[in-house]
C-alpha cells in the first residue's frame, strides 16, 4: 500500500462510524472510499477466504481488512484480485481444443443437440470462433453453447482472495475498506426569477453516478469538498467537491447535512439508500427562497484577440482599434446568511430560468458554471447578450510622440437603452499599451479595478443614448 492509500483510508475510519451496512464517501473525481463487512472464519494456521463480491474497479492495493474492534489478531500471506468474470467468450477461450455440446433451436423443426470442436474462441484476438462441426469448419457457433463446468480458472463476479494466518481459530465480521475507480458526483442548480425584479428561488439537486460494477444496498454515503491530493498514473484531475443542505426552524431534516472536517467539508446523506450498479441517482440538497440576485451589464468593447500582453503596444495604432456592439449579462448573487444562503456552494452547474408573468410558464434564459463557493463570497455568472441594449466603440484620436516615449488615445462609447426601464451599464476598459498611465478628459468619472483596467457606470433612461468620452496618456 502506498501513501495515497493510506491517507484517504485513513479519512474513511475517522469520517464513518462501525456499521453493518456498506458505507461510501464518494468523491466528483471518479473514485470512492468503499468500507463494508465481511464475514471471516478463520480456523488456527492458514485459512484460504474469499470474498466474490466486489466493485469492478478496485484499486487493488488499497485493500485494509482488519477487526474493526481491534481484538482479533491475524496476518494476511497473500491477496489476489480477479477480474475476467466469467463470460461466453471466456469459457470458449477455457475449451479451446476441447468438445463440446451445442443447443440448437430451429422453427419448424426439433429442438437437437450436437457437437463441436472449438478450434479457435476469438476471446483475445477478438475475432470470430472457429467450430469444427463433423469434420468442417465454420466461423460462428452452431447454437448455444453448453459447457461442462466452470472449472477453477474462473469467477462469477470481481473476487478478492486471501490466505490469512491466525494463532487461533476465530469468527468475526472484519471491516474491508478500499478505493475504487466508477463513482462520481456533481451539482446542479436551477434558479427561478420573476420576469421583472431580483428576487430569485434557488434549489440545488446533487448526482451520484454508480459505474463500478457493484449495488450498494441501503448504503451509508458521505461526499467530501475539499482539494484532496491523489496521485494518479496519468495528470492529476482536481479534486471533489461537495455540498451541504439548509437548515430552517420548524422544517424536516434536511436531506443532507454538513460539517467542518480536517481542511474539507464533509456531507452526509441522511437517509439509507441503494445505489445501483449503472444507476444514476439524484437528491434535493439545498432550496432557498428570495435570493436577492442583481442583473449587471457589462460593455467590454474592445476586441484585442490575438494580442498578447507584454508586446510592445505603445505604438502600434492597430492595437485596440476594433470593437463589438454585445453588451453581456451577468447575474450577481451573495451567497450569504442575509440573502437567505450562506451555505458552502459545491461546484457546478448553474441554469436560469425566468417565469412569464402572462401565463407563469419558465423560460430558459441562460446557464453558467460556478466553482466551490465559501460562504459570504460574491458569485458573478455570464448568462448571455443582451437584446435590447447596444454599445459602439470608436477610437476618436490617437498621437504617439516617439522622441519623449510618451502615446495619446482619445474615445467615444456610445450606450443606447431599447427597453422599458432605467439600467445601468458598466464599461470596462483595458489600458495595455503599457504600465504608466493616466486618464485626461473624462465624461463620466471611473474607478481602477485594477493596474489595467479601468471601469465606468453608466446610467441610461429608456430609450435614452448615452455618450461616453475619455482620454489616456501612457508614457515609456
Amino acid at each position: 500500500m502506498n501513501a495515497k492509500h493510506i491517507s484517504i483510508i485513513f479519512l474513511l475510519f475517522i469520517a464513518m462510524p462501525i456499521n453493518a451496512e456498506p458505507a461510501l464517501t464518494i468523491y466528483n473525481d471518479n473514485f470512492a472510499v468503499i468500507r463494508e463487512n465481511v464475514p471471516l472464519d478463520l480456523k488456527a494456521g492458514v485459512t484460504e477466504s474469499r470474498y466474490s463480491d466486489m466493485v469492478s474497479q478496485l484499486e487493488a492495493d488499497s485493500v485494509i481488512l482488519r477487526d474493526p474492534l481491534g481484538k482479533v489478531k491475524f496476518q494476511i500471506l497473500e491477496q489476489n484480485y480477479r477480474n475476467d468474470p466469467v463470460t461466453q467468450e471466456l469459457l470458449l477461450s477455457l475449451f479451446e481444443g476441447k468438445s463440446i455440446d451445442f443447443f440448437v433451436k430451429e422453427s419448424n423443426k426439433p429442438d437437437a443437440t450436437i457437437t463441436g470442436k472449438i478450434i479457435r474462441s476469438g476471446y483475445k484476438s477478438n475475432s470470430q470462433p472457429v467450430i469444427e462441426v463433423n469434420g468442417k469448419l465454420q466461423f460462428s457457433l452452431p447454437g448455444q453453447p453448453i459447457f461442462p463446468s466452470l472449472g477453477d480458472d474462473t469467477v462469477l463476479n470481481p473476487t478478492l482472495t486471501w490466505k490469512i494466518e491466525s494463532p487461533q481459530a476465530v469468527k468475526l465480521d472484519a471491516e474491508l475498506a478500499y478505493v475504487s475507480g466508477g463513482f462520481s458526483w456533481e451539482a446542479d442548480y436551477n434558479l427561478v426569477s420573476p420576469e421583472k425584479g431580483n428576487l430569485v428561488d434557488v434549489v440545488g439537486w446533487v448526482t451520484i453516478k454508480n459505474e463500478s460494477g457493484k449495488t450498494f444496498k441501503d448504503a451509508r454515503i458521505k461526499l467530501l469538498a475539499g482539494v484532496v491530493n491523489k496521485i494518479q498514473p496519468r495528470v492529476p484531475r482536481p479534486a471533489a467537491y461537495a455540498m451541504r443542505a439548509m437548515a430552517e426552524d420548524a422544517m424536516p431534516a434536511p436531506p443532507v447535512s454538513e460539517k467542518a472536517f480536517d481542511e474539507f467539508h464533509l456531507y452526509t446523506l441522511a437517509n439509507k439508500t441503494t445505489l445501483r450498479d449503472q444507476e444514476t441517482k439524484q437528491i434535493e440538497f439545498v432550496r432557498a427562497s428570495a435570493v436577492k440576485m442583481d442583473r449587471v451589464y457589462v460593455y467590454d468593447g474592445a476586441q484585442i484577440g490575438g494580442w498578447q500582453t507584454g508586446m510592445m503596444l505603445g505604438s502600434d495604432p492597430r492595437y485596440g482599434s476594433e470593437s463589438n456592439k454585445k453588451i453581456a449579462v451577468y447575474r450577481e448573487f451573495k451567497n450569504s446568511v442575509e440573502n437567505n444562503l450562506g451555505v458552502p456552494l459545491p461546484k457546478g452547474r448553474v441554469r436560469f430560468y425566468s417565469q412569464d408573468s402572462s401565463d407563469q410558464s419558465l423560460q430558459f434564459v441562460g446557464e453558467n458554471t460556478i466553482d466551490h463557493t465559501p460562504k459570504d463570497e460574491l458569485v458573478r455568472l455570464y448568462t448571455g447578450e443582451s437584446f435590447d441594449l447596444v454599445g459602439e466603440r470608436k477610437r476618436t484620436d490617437f498621437k504617439v510622440n516617439e522622441a519623449n516615449h510618451q502615446a495619446s488615445e482619445s474615445f467615444e462609447i456610445k450606450l443606447r437603452n431599447r427597453k422599458k426601464e432605467p439600467v445601468e451599464i458598466r464599461v470596462v476598459e483595458h489600458l495595455y499599451r503599457w504600465v504608466n498611465w493616466e486618464i485626461k478628459d473624462k465624461s463620466l468619472p471611473f474607478e481602477k479595478k485594477d493596474a489595467q483596467t479601468i471601469e465606468f457606470k453608466v446610467p441610461l433612461k429608456p430609450d435614452q443614448e448615452q455618450i461616453l468620452t475619455y482620454t489616456v496618456n501612457y508614457s515609456w
